[in-house]
């Protein structure tokens, strides 16, 4: 009896150092794969801060070209504003002319003239008056 118990002991632990040793090889396997992992999770790691150096510059450059396009909108809205002001004053000169000019042809027109003969548009009137005038400059020399 002391044999069987010694071999059933003996064989216990067997199986048991069997077992160990398979559970020893798993863990190995899984040991490679984790190192494998780590491997590539460092390469993964050293691109995502390649890629946010890349970004980080790319960045720097947007606020750069920001900065000088809003430099340059300002002075073109500046200039934008200089120019729309100077057109504004001289839309108002040639208001001022053209009414100058519809005095002229008005008081120009003999009294039975006005009565006589249809209603002239003032657009077709200034348009008369300024041919007229262009025509007197001619005769005269004076235009080109």
């Amino acid at each position: 009896m002391s044999h069987t118990l010694g071999f059933v002991i003996e064989s216990l632990v067997a199986v048991l150092l069997m077992l160990t040793i398979g559970y020893c090889w798993l863990l190995n396997k899984r040991l490679l794969r984790l190192r494998a992992d780590e491997q590539s999770l460092k390469a993964t790691i050293g691109e995502l801060i390649t890629v946010t150096e890349i970004a980080e510059r790319a960045i720097g450059g947007l606020k750069l070209t920001v900065r000088e396009v809003n430099e340059h909108l300002g002075r073109d809205i500046a200039s934008a504003t200089a120019l729309s002001e100077h057109l504004k004053k001289q839309l108002a000169e040639g208001d001022n002319v053209l009414r100058r000019l519809s005095k002229i042809v008005a008081a120009a027109r003999p009294s039975s003239e006005q009565h006589d003969e249809p209603v002239m548009s003032p657009a077709r009137a200034n348009a008369a008056a300024a041919e007229a005038f262009a025509e007197r400059r001619r005769h005269s020399g004076l235009a080109a």
